[in-house]
């Protein structure tokens, strides 16, 4: 008897991935008309529907190539393409000639598109050998995530012209370089909720959920820019120790 082999994709990690690409594009859609405060929060639902699918493959047993390839164009989509459009929208596109040349605006877009989308190739070729306890670079949702937080926490504040310009090039450029380093970034999938913290541990979470409560755009944004440069930072704890072992 011929075995047949079987043809279609999965529904439900597929069907949330979908839903990534959707709110990346509402994103662009967004900030296109100059919602750029909901098109930062559709770039967040889309991180939400990102960390999702993949889960959800893993736990139902319907991980496959196809799905991996799918999440990756994705990715794309929602956190290279829309976090770089959004931020050209906002202030890299009219303040241009405040980054030392006319050009310099989108060239600043651009990087970080370029940058994810490396980023993303060498996530791919290297998911079957890398450590699963961090990332090499800096993974393009917390990239986006940064960028796109950002443009919300101006929006809120009121800036606008030459002051929303320059932040936004320094972060965007920044988050282009973090995404192609070789710097290790804690990916946390090895916590395990079930065992026990330190009492200060639970009462940082509990600030942090206020500080989310009060003012959404800023504590986001602190928790993204935080990680940003948690990569750098660890890395030069790391170096000092190591050589603090060597001359022990």
């Amino acid at each position: 008897m011929i075995n047949r082999r079987r043809r279609g994709i999965y529904l439900l990690p597929n069907l949330l991935t979908t839903g990534c690409v959707f709110f990346g594009f509402l994103g662009i859609i967004l900030g296109m008309d100059g919602d750029f405060g909901l098109a930062a929060i559709a770039v967040l639902v889309a991180m939400l529907f990102d960390g999702l699918d993949g889960r959800v493959a893993r736990i139902t047993g319907t991980d496959t190539d196809f799905g991996v390839q799918y999440d990756s164009l994705a990715d794309m989509v929602s956190f290279g393409l829309a976090p770089s459009l959004i931020v050209y929208n906002w202030a890299l596109g009219d303040n241009a000639t405040v980054l030392l040349w006319d050009n310099g605006g989108w060239l600043a877009a651009f990087l970080f598109v370029a940058c994810a989308a490396l980023r993303l190739a060498r996530f791919n070729t290297q998911s079957g050998v890398s450590d699963k306890s961090y990332f090499q670079g800096l993974p393009s949702p917390a990239a986006a995530g940064v960028v796109v937080t950002l443009v919300w926490f101006g929006e809120r504040v009121g800036l606008s012209g030459y002051e929303a310009a320059i932040p936004a090039a320094i972060i965007t450029i920044a988050a282009a370089a973090m995404m192609v380093s070789n710097i290790r970034y804690d990916s946390f999938k090895e916590l395990d909720i079930r065992y026990r913290v330190r009492f200060p541990a639970i009462v940082g979470l509990v600030v942090a959920l206020i500080l989310i409560a009060v003012h959404p755009p800023t504590a986001l944004f602190v928790g993204f820019f935080a990680y940003l440069l948690s990569g750098p930072v660890l890395t030069i704890v790391r170096l000092r120790r190591h050589r603090w072992e060597r001359r022990g």
